[in-house]
């Protein structure tokens, strides 16, 4: 299942080597949450979803963050687990850093 929504970009990590002979190229980004409502909780926290290569990290280093964006994710099961997936990520504002 796709839907698109709005997420604030905290930050973002690229990892792209190999490990154990296995190549690996991973884009995480990392977004804020609303944390679920009850006595003892309060606030946000961040949020970790994978988003393609690290040409995606390419694409957002440069901007100032934390950031507004339109991001378009995919919900992916594996009949025991489901798991989010970044398919897109727009930002609203491109502002560079400094």
């Amino acid at each position: 299942m796709q839907f698109e929504t709005t997420v604030i970009v905290l930050g973002a990590k690229a990892s792209k080597g190999e490990y154990n002979g296995r190549p690996f190229d991973s884009t995480k980004v990392f977004y804020q949450s609303d944390l679920q409502e009850g006595e003892n909780f309060a606030g946000f926290v961040s949020t970790e979803v994978t988003w393609g290569t690290s040409f995606n990290f390419e694409r957002i280093k440069n901007l100032e963050f934390p950031f507004s964006a339109k991001a378009k994710m995919q919900s992916v099961s594996n009949g025991k687990d489901s798991k989010i997936i970044m398919l897109d990520l727009v930002p609203e504002k491109v502002t560079p850093k400094g």
